[in-house]
């Protein structure tokens, strides 16, 4: 063995007797019939040694499933959303069109830790908890490897909240609803994990390390996980459903592929008996993301960005120019701030990017790459939207008083736009003069 890596003939051996295992475990009508009545209306994907297959793909047949594997196939993973026509999707499809093929979207909670008596401690207490919030009704699954899949069908949610379709509403409800549960079950999490770690002094708060504390797999768009009773390529176990007797007691040799009885992985659901999860996890949300609720109360469907070129930062508002110098407090607000008005004034993602690093630096104590990324790459995924209007609190909340000036304006876009026309207006008009003369 050479670096740690085992040598080529044991790979292929390796991989030699996990695809006579795949063969006669695929072969099976009721794990072919499993794997596609699951993937019913849903992108499914088989992966191979060498990775995913093309996508979009779906299963047209049961024996679909055998048919891969003679091609190589080992395990099969699909969507959380669901289609009108999976085959329609594709990398350049906007919100807009991803809307209208997207049919509803079951919420799958994918735990996952390097240990799997952790991630059962967690199935536990998130299972608890949607019992708590009325939902009785929730199927469960090892993952194959160290976690569980937990899943709410699209069935147990409204149509609408607020008039807004909640099948439009993905990645974003989904994600808040994982946030929500998390916050909840993190003090009972923190003191299950305490009692058996072999180091009572070592987890003491939800900021463990991720090899002790489970955690949730983030939600996002297209976002493929395995089906039930597929096969994990690294263990060869089978993606079984569990009871939550089984769960409680589970080994992974329950999950042996030649001893598992096939169940649905789909319980049968009330009608929108999710209802009271969505609308509380919503309301934490509320409280506990005040820049999310600024992005709602800012967002006019009627604003259209405008495209300043060669913009100055002499126009930039003294406000902006005070944020741009570096904060100690209210950073999280200011990037929604600079990254709004970056965008509302045609800036090239680019040149943003570039900008939000050069200010991150700048302050007291610089957010998280990651974070930084992460409200980034939220915010292309949403329509553009201005900056908070001056009238409110949000800038004297972290310690940014906009000027008399300032105050004559609408917001820092108005500021910037008038500030620019000005300047070319009053130019114009020298020229002009000059001409005259």
């Amino acid at each position: 063995m050479e670096n740690g890596n085992p040598p080529k003939e044991e790979k292929s051996e390796k991989e030699e007797r996990i695809r006579k295992i795949t063969l006669m475990y695929y072969s099976r009508p009721e794990i072919q019939k499993a794997i596609f009545d699951f993937s019913q209306n849903r992108e499914t994907i088989p992966k191979y040694f060498e990775g995913f297959g093309k996508r979009p793909d779906m299963l047209q047949y049961a024996n679909d499933v055998f048919e891969f594997t003679k091609k190589g196939a080992t395990s099969f993973h699909c969507s959380e959303e669901l289609w009108k026509d999976p085959l329609k999707l594709s990398t350049g499809l906007n919100e807009k069109q991803l809307n209208e093929l997207r049919t509803g979207w079951d919420l799958l909670i994918d735990i996952d830790s390097k240990y799997l008596d952790y991630s059962k401690v967690m199935a536990e207490l998130v299972v608890k908890m949607l019992n708590l919030h009325g939902i009785k009704n929730i199927g469960t699954k090892f993952s194959g490897s160290k976690g569980f899949h937990i899943i709410v069908p699209w069935k147990a949610f409204p149509e609408e909240i607020n008039e807004v379709k909640t099948s439009e509403m993905f990645p974003k409800y989904p994600r808040i609803i994982l946030q929500y549960i998390t916050d909840r079950i993190k003090p009972e999490l923190i003191k299950r994990i305490t009692e058996i770690s072999t180091s009572k002094e070592y987890v003491k708060d939800f900021q463990a390390p991720k090899d002790v504390i489970p955690d949730m797999i983030l939600v996002s768009p297209r976002h493929l996980f395995r089906t039930p009773y597929s096969l994990h390529e690294k263990t060869c176990l089978s993606s079984v459903v569990l009871t939550m007797e089984e769960l409680k007691n589970f080994s992974p040799k329950d999950a042996d592929p030649f001893k598992v009885k096939v169940r649905n992985f789909i319980p049968d659901s009330a009608e929108k008996e999710a209802s009271r999860l969505l609308m509380q996890a919503l309301d934490w949300n509320k409280e506990n993301n005040p820049n999310e609720q600024e992005q709602k109360k800012f967002d006019r469907a009627e604003f259209k960005p405008i495209k300043l070129e060669k913009m100055s930062d002499e126009y930039l508002p003294p406000s902006i120019k005070k944020i741009l110098q570096g904060l100690s407090d209210g950073r999280k607000r200011a990037l929604f701030v600079l990254i709004n008005l970056f965008r509302s004034i045609g800036m090239e993602r680019d040149e943003l990017e570039k900008r939000i690093y050069e200010w991150n630096n700048r302050n007291a104590v610089p957010l998280k790459e990651g974070y930084l990324k992460s409200q980034i790459l939220w915010s292309y995924r949403n329509k553009i939207v201005p900056p908070p209007n001056y009238d409110k609190d949000y800038y004297r909340g972290i310690g940014v008083i906009p000027t008399e000036e300032e105050m004559k304006c609408k917001n820092p876009l108005n500021y910037v736009a008038r500030k620019t026309f000005s300047e070319r207006n009053d130019k114009k008009t020298q020229n002009k003069d000059d001409k005259k003369k």
